[in-house]
This record gives structure tokens, C-alpha cells and sequence, in this order.
């Protein structure tokens, strides 16, 4: 029965970004399930790529979707093939792998789920060319098109840097970020951005006693540091003494250590020691620099 469905359907269709992750061919997903299903002799596309055909006619291709259940040891996917309608065609079976590594684990995991695909023999019988055409008017679509934009798709190739080999898989993207802000106003606005950076302050707790001097007990909030978070999101992954914080990339920032004290850890980053508390509803991370107090707000996600 799968057999037959998968032969209805001409296209399978890639999303370069699946539901739950935040970049872009997170992990080489995307160029990986592109290239296995080439492999598997099936045309596929990316989703923001459809030729003049598909595009007129939605039906004639089965779209992918990522199913993640992944726990905190495995990580466990499952692909699911979806028609125009949203209904499901096809799902295989769940792949596994517990490879530490976030690359390495989903790329295992997927070439599992795709020992599914092991005992088909995909040949397109032409049954979802019948479907009716699904048609898309840009009667009122914005005519005029600046010279910028006609410029960049012009070069859309250039800027956009593939591949989906067995041996190597990538996908980056080239393409401008757009700006709200006028030329000249960009650099402007990241002046502001640092001097109303410079103007915050930390409340002073030093005791009176303290036999720190008068400028040395001001906190100073730490500057870009190697292998020291910033402000970016960092998400806690449990240890059994503490915490370990890391960012999108996934890389290891920080790690905290348990302490007699309720939300008060000891923090280790590389030759960066120091401690890490709630204050205000606020994480800080304080360390020393030398002979100066470092202070860095942290965005902790637990």
C-alpha cells in the first residue's frame, strides 16, 4: 500500500528549516534528507525552490516534515510525508542514535528512519497529474520590483551556496538581512545602543568595612571575552551536581555546581571562575579579571 501511495506523487518537497529548530538546515537536516531522497531515485526540491510545474500544482508533491522525540540521552526522528491536504501519506519508522554529538546524532537517527524506505521500488505513475491544478493569482501583487531586489534575484544562485554530496553536506546563506533604518542611520543606532549600554549600573552591596577602595568596589560590566557567554540565550542541561549552560551552537559556555546556598552555583568557564545567583529575577555571573570584579547578566533558560 505505501508503495502505491509513494507512486502518486511526482515531488518531494524540503523545508531548509524545520518546526522546532532555529536556524536553517539545523544540524545539515535539511541537505541530508534532500540528498537520501535523490538517492532513492525521487525529484526532490526545496520548499522555497518549486519548479513552474509544482508550483502550479501543490498536489504533485508530498511535503517532509521532521518528527523530533528526541529525550535527553537519545535522540530519536521520524520522517513523515504529507500531501497537498495536509494528510498524512507515509511516516517511517523512528530512527535512534546517542551520539553525544548534535550532528552526528540526528544524521544517524535520519539515515535509521530511512532504513524504511530499504524495501521500496519508487517509480511515479503519473496519478497526481490528474489532480486539479491548485492556481495562485498575483493579480494584485506590488508591480514594481526596485532595482535592489531585481538585482538579488538576478544573483540568487551566487548567493545562495549548496551541496548534498554522501560526503559533504551544507547549506549557507549569503542573502542580505534587510534594515528598517535609512543608510547612515544603522551606525548611529549602534552608538546608541552602546552608550545606553555604558549608562547601566549594578546596585553596590560591599559592606562598610569592606578595605576596598572607592573606585575598585564600582562594578564593571565585563566586555566580549573569549569563551565567555554573553548576552545571547543559554540553556541548561542538567548534571548531577549542578547544571551545564550552552548556547544554539550547541556549545558548552558554562558550568554551574550546586552550593549550600538555594539558587547560588559555582561557575567555571575555561580560566573564568566565579559564581552564578538569582537577584531580582535576574541571573548574574560574577568573576574576577585580574584584580577587577567582572559582572555579566545571563539569559537562562532551564
Amino acid at each position: 500500500m505505501a508503495q502505491e501511495q509513494l507512486n502518486d506523487y511526482k515531488y518531494v518537497i524540503v523545508p531548509k528549516k524545520f518546526d522546532g529548530f532555529k536556524r536553517e538546515n539545523q544540524h545539515q537536516t535539511s541537505t541530508l534528507i534532500k540528498y537520501l531522497f535523490t538517492e532513492k531515485g525521487l525529484l526532490t526540491v526545496y520548499e522555497d525552490e518549486l519548479p513552474s510545474e509544482l508550483n502550479n500544482n501543490r498536489c504533485l508533491g508530498l511535503l517532509v516534515s521532521l518528527i523530533d522525540d528526541s529525550s535527553m540521552f537519545t535522540t530519536k526522528t521520524a520522517l513523515a510525508l504529507k500531501d497537498c491536504q495536509g494528510q498524512e501519506v507515509f511516516v517511517t519508522k523512528e530512527g535512534k542514535s546517542k551520539e553525544k554529538d548534535y550532528k552526528d546524532a540526528f544524521g544517524e537517527a535520519i539515515r535509521d528512519a530511512f532504513t524504511s524506505f530499504n524495501t521500496l521500488n519508487y517509480t511515479y505513475n503519473g496519478k497526481s497529474g490528474d489532480s486539479e491544478p491548485i492556481t495562485v493569482s498575483f493579480k494584485n501583487d506590488v508591480k514594481n520590483i526596485d532595482k535592489e531586489e531585481a538585482s538579488f534575484a538576478k544573483n540568487r544562485e551566487v548567493m545562495v551556496e549548496q551541496q548534498a554530496t554522501l560526503d559533504n553536506q551544507s547549506y549557507k546563506d549569503n542573502r542580505p538581512k534587510s534594515s528598517h533604518l535609512k543608510k547612515g542611520e544603522e551606525k548611529r543606532e549602534m552608538v546608541k545602543q552602546m552608550a545606553r549600554r555604558e549608562q547601566q549600573s549594578y546596585e553596590d552591596n560591599t559592606p562598610k568595612s569592606s578595605n576596598i577602595k572607592d573606585d575598585e568596589s564600582i562594578v564593571n560590566k565585563a566586555t566580549s571575552l573569549p569563551n565567555v557567554p554573553g548576552k545571547e540565550v543559554l540553556y541548561a542541561q542538567k548534571l548531577p551536581n549542578g547544571y551545564q549552560l550552552v548556547d544554539s551552537t550547541p556549545k558548552i559556555q558554562l558550568k554551574l555546581y550546586k552550593s549550600s546556598l538555594p539558587n547560588y552555583y559555582l561557575a567555571e568557564a575555561d580560566d573564568k571562575h566565579g559564581m552564578v545567583f538569582e537577584k531580582n529575577g535576574k541571573w548574574i555571573f560574577e568573576y574576577y579579571s585580574g584584580e577587577k570584579l567582572m559582572v555579566e547578566e545571563l539569559d537562562i533558560k532551564f
